[in-house]
């Protein structure tokens, strides 16, 4: 075992912080609308940390751990290019404003609200298998990161093919088991309280290892073994990397193109899109979000490149060697790269910080597992059981299906961790497994919520296109090529097309979603565009403005943002604090965005050096750092007011049964009774 008495003490105490939490939040579940969205009482601090908790995953941690170990800090300066995009998502309320709008409590409801019920059932379906797929994967690379990084040890045993392992299957069986009494305890309310303690443990864990990374490497080691690498490996120099595959200018201007196509298209964390107070409350929970990556991202960064330096600077051989030789006993490729720097943490951080990173990433591990449990198992009962069903559910019928169906998520992605063999990157299996709904359902997000135009045939030739095209290229990339090709080979050994074909398929996850993406865009233009749209259809009454107005829904008289340039500015919603938060969020970000123009444009100019780059990584390491101690103390006051005023309102709120997903004539059966 790697880690110390103390280390398990720091680990323990999460554990039953975290059961403490989900056992008293669970007497504030009462009905359908606590349970998927916490009668949508969310503060905007409560959800910008329990969301970015969420996202944040340990399966996202070891993740990164593979991108910035490889690519070093020039991947952080591609990176830049997001920033003016995150900006303008973030300000307008892209997506989110009118989504919370509609207050529809999946995605695939407000599917049905925009298109068809038919559509919905399709959605659902299609955005479950999606779901499943993607977070199969989860348990098993967080498992991994806790064998080795504890240095727990391995038993196998055979059952017909397959060589399972007992240990791996052991420790996943009480991760979700954890998650799965969070989620069924009260639902969206337990996951976001735990998940905002968990956002703020996280953040203090996190700027503590920043610390000691920089005080106990130094930069001068730092940036010596990094200068070291050889032309066009560079990680400092992002204008030097060309012999560096797959994270690199190509790699993140796909990413631009995707994250605005796809906002909000992944359910994973639906659970916090709809679960805002008010729509202006969910856009500053997006503005937000801009600070609370500030702190995760600068982490994520800096232990995949002190690991590299562990590994590839002479001060630290003899430390090192203990590492190099745990490595090569990892036989498969694929989970040497995952597990390469948590076991290097292991020997780089002392007694106490080990178990403080050990609980960060148990952390993230829980809190993705208990968002993704509710999100899958809401998904799959509220967009295909209940629109099937022809009799209408009491609450706690309602409630006892949403629980069944998210044990049901947990046991599924128990077994397909344990016999799924990954063969590419995490984040591209990751890319291509959520292209099945979110290469096709962006289209559909954005053309229902912004153009009157789109028509339900419009919606299904997109969702179609971009489900068909993503699953091909899964089948391909990790079934069928390896399968094909030789046999092509030993049928056709005279054909020069067949003998060139290569190994591996010649598509990363990134690049098959971006074709899906483009294709459904097509699609949905093309069909919308030859059928007519439902003359009854009222964008007013989906997005409950004018005479449909909700009373609180909006705190202003023309709430909605302003298409144009218009949107960036300040609307009426907007308190003296909010403009505060507003400017203050897009000077930073433009910040970034002009040091990136003009690195890059001195860079194309009079060139650049490694000491160069070196220089310019440290300042901003130190501006970053300041701004994370300062995010961090900001966001525990906003924080514990938010959880303050939820805890109250969850007390004395009237709530409505009602207020269960269903949809009549394109509008909510919960209106009715407003």
């Amino acid at each position: 075992m790697n880690l110390h008495w103390i280390d398990w003490a720091i680990v323990v105490f999460m554990v039953v912080i975290l059961v403490g939490i989900a056992i008293i939040t669970r007497g504030y579940t009462k009905n359908v609308a606590d349970f998927l969205a916490a009668n949508r009482l969310g503060g905007r601090y409560l959800l910008t940390l329990g969301e970015g908790m969420a996202a944040l995953g340990a399966i996202t941690i070891v993740a990164n751990f593979e991108k910035f170990y490889q690519s070093g800090f020039a991947a952080m300066w591609w990176g830049g290019m997001l920033g003016p995009l995150g900006l303008f998502i973030a300000m307008t309320g892209w997506v989110i404003y009118r989504y919370r709008e509609t207050r529809a409590m999946t995605m695939a409801q407000f599917f049905e609200i925009r298109y068809s019920r038919k559509f919905r059932i399709f959605a659902g379906i299609l955005a479950w298998l999606s779901g499943v797929l993607n977070y199969g994967i989860f348990p098993a690379i967080t498992a991994r990161f806790f064998i080795y990084f504890c240095n727990i040890p391995q038993y196998f045993i055979d059952i017909g093919p397959l060589n399972l392992n007992l240990t791996l299957g052991a420790i996943m069986f009480v991760l979700l088991l954890v998650a799965v009494l969070i989620t069924l305890s009260g639902g969206q309310i337990s996951i976001m309280v735990t998940d905002f303690f968990q956002g703020q443990f996280v953040n203090i864990a996190f700027l503590l290892i920043i610390v000691y990374l920089l005080v106990g490497f130094g930069w001068s080691n730092i940036k010596e073994t990094l200068q070291a690498l050889p032309a066009g490996h560079s990680k400092l120099n992002p204008f030097d990397q060309g012999e560096i595959p797959d994270f690199t200018f190509s790699f993140f201007a796909v990413q631009a193109f995707l994250l605005f196509y796809g906002y909000m298209a992944w359910q994973g964390n639906q659970g916090f899109y709809c679960a805002a107070k008010t729509p202006h409350e969910a856009k500053m929970a997006r503005v937000l979000g801009m600070w609370r990556a500030n702190v995760t991202y600068l982490s994520l960064i800096l232990m995949p490149i002190c690991a590299y330096v562990f590994l590839h600077n002479p001060a630290y051989s003899s430390e090192s060697s203990v590492v190099k030789s745990a490595l090569a006993s990892v036989a498969d490729a694929e989970i040497r790269n995952q597990v390469t720097v948590p076991i290097a943490l292991t020997r780089i951080l002392p007694v106490g910080i080990v178990g403080l990173f050990c609980a960060v990433v148990l952390a993230a591990a829980i809190s993705t597992d208990d968002t993704y449990l509710h999100s899958w198992g809401s998904i799959f009962i509220q967009d295909v059981v209940v629109p099937l069903k022809k009799t209408t559910l009491t609450s706690d019928q309602h409630l006892k299906l949403l629980r069944y169906s998210i044990i049901g998520v947990a046991v599924f992605v128990w077994l397909y961790s344990m016999i799924f063999p990954l063969k590419d990157y995490v984040f591209m299996y990751l890319s291509v497994t959520a292209a099945i709904f979110v290469g096709g359902a962006g289209s559909a997000i954005i053309g229902g919520l912004y153009w009157k135009r789109g028509t339900t045939a419009g919606a299904w030739a997109g969702l179609l296109t971009g489900g068909i095209l993503s699953a091909s290229g899964i089948l391909l990339q990790n079934v069928m090529w390896a399968f094909m090709v030789p046999r092509l080979k030993d049928i056709y050994p005279g054909s020069s097309f067949v003998l060139s074909l290569p190994t591996d398929f010649p598509l990363n996850g990134q690049q098959l979603s971006l074709i899906s993406a483009i294709s459904a865009i097509f699609a949905y233009i093309f069909f919308s565009l030859i059928t007519k749209p439902d003359p009854e259809f009222s964008m007013d009454k989906m997005l409950h403005r004018g005479k449909y107005s909700i009373e609180g829904e909006h705190s202003a008289a023309h709430p909605a943002p302003v298409w144009g340039l218009k949107a960036l500015g300040i609307g009426k919603e907007f308190t003296r604090g909010d403009k505060i938060i507003y400017i203050g969020s897009m000077a930073w970000t433009l910040l970034w965005f002009v040091a990136f123009i003009a690195g890059t444009v001195y860079h194309f100019t009079f060139g650049s050096t490694n000491e160069g780059w070196a220089k310019w990584w440290i300042i901003q390491i130190g501006v970053y750092v300041i701004a994370v101690v300062i995010t961090i103390i900001w966001f525990i006051y906003g924080g514990t007011r938010d959880v303050v005023y939820l805890f109250k309102s969850l007390a004395k709120v009237k709530r409505n049964d009602m207020d269960d997903g269903r949809v009549v004539s394109h509008h909510n059966v919960a209106d009715d009774k407003r």
